[in-house]
This record gives structure tokens, C-alpha cells and sequence, in this order.
């Protein structure tokens, strides 16, 4: 309250928060009028004043000459958001620079995203890093070295542990990911040939991020019923951030098949259990019940996926397997809530879900999984999530807001205005403060982000200006590539990237590289 007073008086005196009084100074752009939440403050009515790929001033009715003026009025003016689990890598990479720009991300109010999830960062970190050299891009980004990568280059597709020499290869592997600049190490346990790793060997990397303060993101090894179990992949996940003593993210948290619904509550008590006890985890989520990944992932048993495609294929072919691989299809099928939960999303049958694929094949659904799979494993978006699981997650001070971005699930241009739209509006599950400092500030904090996710005097000019009338997700499963409505300006490094409503083509994202601290880099 003593603050809050303070920087009133201040304000009243003719002063922006956190600046000297200075009627002269120039501003290349002023948002006027809107109502700001900066990521830390209760919302009020004022400006935002940038100067070159900074915000100047923060306060109402600023006395700031600028050579542009946006008319904020009735607009909500927030931090733009920071999306901490996408696949947008490549998209980034792109030859084709409106590709680069991410208009997904930006016609939502996203502003940065990370990169190199679920273990599929690259190894070659300072060449990602280097890519908005060549090729200019429309958001900033984070990235993570990849377990995954790191275990196909080191060891192959094969089920087994690595030799001493290898799992020296693995750990130099992030070593040298983390003096190039990436975040942390990620991991997607649940998929081959993660999934045929030890927790000793995942802590045994884990720790050569740790030492050069890198952070530890991960698709846990089980969010349903698969192999370990759900209560058993966070106990995994708790035990890593114990052993290595660094922060732990779960991404995309879920209870994840008819299995496990329900459990959220009891997996919330053994997180906060965990933080009580001074393991620093914390998870984001994505505000959809359906998830989304490949066909292969959601039925074909993990034995049968040792060796990767080709082996499957020869497995298919193996009539002494047949019946054991149509079981472990069938068992995966019923946790997933069975064939009409799966939604392809790629391919000859995109649009079309496994029954009616069956249906047109006139075959039974486990025959027809296998005959796509032959073809191609192909995305889809599987319906396995209770919306009561989903509000008991979001509820949490520690979930951050996510999308998993990746091509065929509408969550790559729906997931922030579907939570605002859904989950504030609507469903009234958390506040509107809530959304915007899980979808800005929580997450640059936590992750470290200096100068992201804030509107204050000093900050980077990430900015998001939305109509709260009007901001909703349009994309749905069968038209996933809709965007959303309701964003009227967004400002990337004090460019304006979204004007009126529209994108101007401007692409004036960055790569953050993240300055290792201990540890020895050459």
C-alpha cells in the first residue's frame, strides 16, 4: 500500500512510474488510455511510452511527446505473452519469411516462445541461435539441447543403456548446448527412444545442464496409464530436481486417458508437497482437453517401437507378433477413450477420426490404425482430458500458460485467447490478473527472462494491446488454422508487429541466449 501510494503521488506530480519528471523527452510510440496490468501492479488506467526497443514510462495521462500516439481506450494493454512449450523451430527456420513471423503467436498477443521441447532441441544451439541473422523472425525465442536429439546421435533408436563412453558423448553433448546458449536441457520421456532410458541416466545429463544454471523441461515419462503411471512420471520429475537441485518444469501438465481423470487434485498435493520441501517445480498448460501427438505415440505398444520405424514395419509383418501388437494397440485405444477420440490431423485422412476411418476401410479400427501407420505416422489430436482436471490444474500459482504449438491442433493459433475467452470469461475459473502474469511475468521470472514480461520503465517493449470484448480463439479441431480475434496492436522489441489488428510484416524478434553461470566453457 505504501508503494502503491508512493508512485501515485509521483504520478500526480506529472512523473512516469519508475521515471523522472520530463515533459520534453520523446517517445517513438505512446499506447494512451488503456487499462495496464504490468505483470506485478493492480491494473489502471494510463500509457506505455517506448523509445527504440524499450518502454520509457508507465503511467497515467503521461506528459510524453511521441511520434506515434495508439489510442488504448477501452483495450486491455498487458506484457506480451511468452509461451513456454511450442514446436516452432521450424517454422522459425523457414525460407519463407511470413512463415518466420509466426502469425499464430502473433494475432494472439505472443511475443516469445520456446524452442527444442520434449527433447527434440538441437545439438547445434548456436546455429539455431544464429538463424534471425539470415533470417529475420516475428517473435523472440528460448531453446533447449534436446535428450532426445542427443540419444538418436549418441546411441541410435535401440533399447538399452548407454556404455560409459556414450553417456560421456550424452553429457558433452549438453555441455557444449549450454555454452552455446540454450536454457536447459528437455526431455520427452514418454516418447522412443527417451522412454528407454533410466531416471539415473536422464540425472546424470540433467546435472551438466545444472551446472551451467540451465533449467530442466519435461514431457514426463507417463501422463496416464501408459507404463509407470501418472503419480509415478512426477515422482520421477521431483526426484531429478532433488538429485540435480535445479528447477524443474513440467510441460503441458495433464492426467492424461479414462485411466487417470480425476487425479489432478491428488497430483497437485504431491507438487506442492515437493515445493514445500524446496524443490524449486513448477509446470504450464495448455487449455484444451484434447492433446495432441502422433498416431504411433497414442497406440503402438514402446516394445514394439524399439528400433524405430523400419523395425515396426517388421513387426507388423511378423505373424508370430500379431495378436501380442493387436492387444497393446486395442489396451492403448482404451485408455485414449477409444477409436472415436482420435482425430487425424495429417495425410490422405486428415479431418477424418479412426472409426470412420475404419468405417470407410471396412475394417475394424485396430487394422486400420496400421494400415495409416504403414503409409505415415501421421499427428493427431486425441480427446482425453475432463475439464474439471483442467480448471483444478490451471488454478495452480505455478502453472504457467503453454500451448505445445504444433501443426494440426487448433492450440497453435487458439491457446491464449481460448484461455482468456474460456477460462476467464466464460468459465469464470481464473481471473483475468491471473491469465495475463501466468501467460508474461510468471514465466520470464521463473525462467529467468531479464527485461521480458513486464511493463516497466527499463523493460524490453514486448506489448499486447486486446480488446477484452472481443479476444476469443476462432480455431477449432476440424479448423485448426483459424485465427483469433480481438488482439488490435502487439509491439516486438518496440516494433509494432500487429497494427489495427492486422500484421504489418515486420519481424524484429530475437534469439535469447541463455549465459551459462558456473561450469567451464572453452
Amino acid at each position: 500500500m505504501k508503494l502503491r501510494l508512493a508512485l501515485a503521488a509521483t504520478l500526480l506530480a506529472g512523473c512516469s512510474i519508475g521515471a523522472a519528471p520530463s515533459p520534453a523527452t520523446d517517445a517513438d510510440l505512446i499506447l494512451r488510455g488503456g487499462t495496464i496490468y504490468t505483470g506485478d501492479d493492480a491494473p489502471f488506467t494510463g500509457d506505455v511510452a517506448i523509445k527504440n526497443d524499450r518502454i520509457v514510462a508507465v503511467g497515467p495521462s503521461l506528459k510524453i511527446a511521441a511520434a506515434r500516439t495508439i489510442d488504448a481506450t477501452g483495450m486491455i494493454v498487458a506484457p506480451g505473452f511468452i509461451d513456454p512449450h511450442t514446436h516452432a523451430g521450424p517454422w522459425l527456420a523457414s525460407a519463407d519469411a511470413k512463415t518466420r513471423l509466426i502469425p499464430a503467436f502473433l494475432l494472439q498477443g505472443v511475443t516469445t516462445g520456446f524452442i527444442g521441447n520434449d527433447g527434440g532441441g538441437s545439438t547445434d544451439v548456436a546455429g539455431t541461435l544464429a538463424t534471425p541473422k539470415s533470417k529475420p523472425v516475428g517473435v523472440n525465442f528460448v531453446t533447449y539441447v534436446g535428450f532426445g536429439t542427443i540419444r538418436e546421435q549418441v546411441i541410435g533408436a535401440a533399447k538399452r543403456a548407454p556404455t560409459p563412453a556414450e553417456l560421456d558423448k550424452e553429457k558433452a553433448l549438453v555441455a557444449k548446448g549450454m555454452c552455446e546458449g540454450a536454457i536447459g536441457l528437455s526431455t520427452g520421456l514418454f516418447y522412443a527412444p527417451q522412454s528407454f532410458s533410466k531416471t539415473d541416466e536422464v540425472i546424470a545429463l540433467s546435472k551438466e545442464a545444472a551446472k551451467h544454471g540451465g533449467y530442466y523441461d519435461s514431457h514426463i515419462r507417463d501422463e496416464s496409464s501408459y507404463t509407470v503411471g501418472l503419480a509415478a512420471a512426477i515422482d520421477e520429475a521431483i526426484d531429478i530436481g532433488k538429485a540435480t537441485r535445479m528447477p524443474i518444469h513440467i510441460s503441458h501438465i495433464k492426467a492424461l486417458g479414462v485411466d487417470v481423470q480425476g487425479m489432478a487434485p491428488a497430483i497437485i498435493a504431491k507438487i506442492d508437497a515437493a515445493r514445500a520441501a524446496g524443490v524449486n517445480i513448477t509446470a504450464s498448460q495448455y487449455p484444451w482437453s484434447a492433446s495432441g501427438t502422433s498416431l504411433v505415440a497414442s497406440l503402438i505398444p514402446l516394445w514394439a517401437q524399439d528400433g524405430g520405424t523400419t523395425a515396426l514395419i517388421k513387426r507388423f509383418d511378423d505373424a508370430s507378433l500379431k495378436q501380442k501388437l493387436r492387444d497393446g494397440i486395442a489396451e492403448n485405444m482404451r485408455k485414449r477413450g477409444g477409436p472415436h477420440s482420435l482425430l487425424i490431423t495429417e495425410g490422405q485422412w486428415r479431418g477424418k477420426r479412426l472409426d470412420e476411418i475404419a468405417a470407410a476401410m471396412k475394417t475394424d479400427p485396430i487394422s486400420a490404425a496400421i494400415a495409416v501407420i504403414r503409409v505415415r505416422d501421421p499427428g493427431v489430436v486425441s480427446f482425453n482430458q475432463s475439464e474439471s482436471d483442467i480448471a483444478a490444474f490451471m488454478k495452480q500459482p505455478w502453472v504457467m500458460t503453454d500451448s505445445d504449438a504444433s501443426s494440426g491442433h487448433p492450440r497453435v493459433w487458439g491457446t491464449f485467447a481460448r484461455k482468456y475467452s474460456k477460462y476467464v470469461v466464460a468459465d469464470k475459473v481464473i481471473s483475468l490478473r491471473d491469465f495475463i502474469e501466468r501467460s508474461s511475468s510468471v514465466t520470464a521470472k521463473w525462467f529467468g527472462l531479464t527485461g521480458r514480461g513486464e511493463l516497466k520503465p527499463g523493460a524490453f517493449a514486448d506489448v499486447v494491446v486486446f480488446d477484452p470484448k472481443t479476444y476469443a480463439a476462432q480455431a477449432t479441431y476440424e479448423q485448426p488454422t483459424l485465427p483469433a480475434t480481438g488482439v488490435k496492436t502487439v509491439v516486438v522489441n518496440g516494433k509494432v508487429a500487429v497494427d489495427n489488428g492486422k500484421l504489418t510484416g515486420v519481424a524484429a524478434g530475437r534469439a535469447l541466449p541463455h549465459t551459462p553461470t558456473g561450469g567451464t566453457c572453452s
